[in-house]
């Protein structure tokens, strides 16, 4: 991956300022606060074995489809790795003006993510407690640290497209959950998700207008390489794939739902005025989204074959319809 001149980033972070002003205050202006609390049914709870003498947790105790577990727990194994986000953005953008008041509230609304993540699924017993605990103290003790080598310009472009791939990953955990709870839930976390990407994606439209060329190789980057933060947490590979046969997430949604609209909300391949090495990232972003169109193909070909040989089986395939 390219790195962007840190004179560039100097300016942009300085010049983008007003722009983050402004995205903030009608950020404020949108969004609803909310109470991760009014989302958990509380009366589902009961005591856990340990120091109060409650009942082990048994698989039979949770409602949840095992694929809506799966989802779940990477989702809030993400969500609880908000410290290593805060920290790595705030590295990147800088602590001054309207970026850190922008950068704390992002953090504060992230929060409410793993509080109601958590609390439903403790409160509805919908996953093994103590192999979750052990899974977020394992996953926090590694972090999470960008690649992009705190350059706020990659960090930008990377979460307009994380954010967008987190709201429908939520959105979609909630439709196959089985359960009417979880899916309000998710639609609400969902919705902030949703708001953040917007937040993301005006800023770094304002970046391409005022440094194209440096914010093209930014996308180029981070398109051609885009991982989920959780990417590297344990059973992610086997859970990933689940949560793909099932439709959750899937590179059909994250080529057509998630980086399509994005760049065409920032009428990327209409920019004019680039030099050789922003019309260069352009045709390479160009030639990856043909290739993943074409992955795209190979990928539900071999997903609907796999559905009919469970059919044929006689077993029901679990998925989104």
């Amino acid at each position: 991956m390219a790195s962007i001149d840190p004179k560039i980033q100097s300016r942009l972070i300085r010049d983008l300022e007003p722009v983050v002003a402004v995205e903030l205050d009608r950020h404020i202006a949108t969004t609803k606060d909310w109470y991760p609390h009014e989302y958990v049914p509380w009366s589902e709870g009961r005591d856990f074995a340990g120091p109060l003498n409650g009942d082990a947790w048994e698989a039979k105790d949770s409602k949840l489809t095992t694929v809506a577990q799966d989802s779940l727990v990477l989702n809030l194994m993400t969500e609880d790795n908000l410290p290593s986000y805060h920290t790595e953005i705030a590295l990147s953008m800088g602590r001054d003006g309207a970026w850190n008041t922008w950068i704390n509230r992002w953090t504060a609304e992230e929060a409410r993510h793993s509080i109601v993540l958590r609390d439903y699924l403790m409160a509805t017993r919908g996953v093994d407690p103590n192999e979750l605990e052990d899974l977020r103290m394992a996953h926090m003790q590694v972090g999470y640290e960008t690649p992009y080598d705190n350059d706020m310009l990659h960090t930008v472009a990377y979460v307009s497209f994380q954010e967008l791939a987190t709201r429908i990953s939520h959105r979609n955990t909630g439709r196959i959950s089985n359960d009417a709870v979880c899916e309000g839930m998710l639609a609400r976390v969902a919705l902030d998700e949703n708001l953040h990407m917007l937040f993301y994606r005006n800023l770094l439209g304002a970046a391409i207008e005022l440094e194209p060329n440096a914010a093209m190789v930014a996308i180029k980057d981070v398109v051609t390489n885009f991982q989920m933060p959780g990417a590297g947490m344990p059973g992610w590979g086997r859970k990933s794939v689940q949560i793909a046969l099932a439709g959750i997430y899937d590179l059909d949604l994250h080529l057509n739902d998630v980086v399509q609209p994005v760049l065409r909300a920032w009428n990327l391949f209409e920019v004019t005025g680039l030099n050789a090495e922003g019309e260069t990232a352009r045709n390479e972003l160009a030639a990856w989204l043909d290739q993943a169109a074409s992955e795209v193909e190979k990928f539900n070909e071999k997903r609907d074959h796999h559905f009919e040989r469970l059919v044929a089986r006689g077993q029901e395939p679990l998925r989104l319809k």
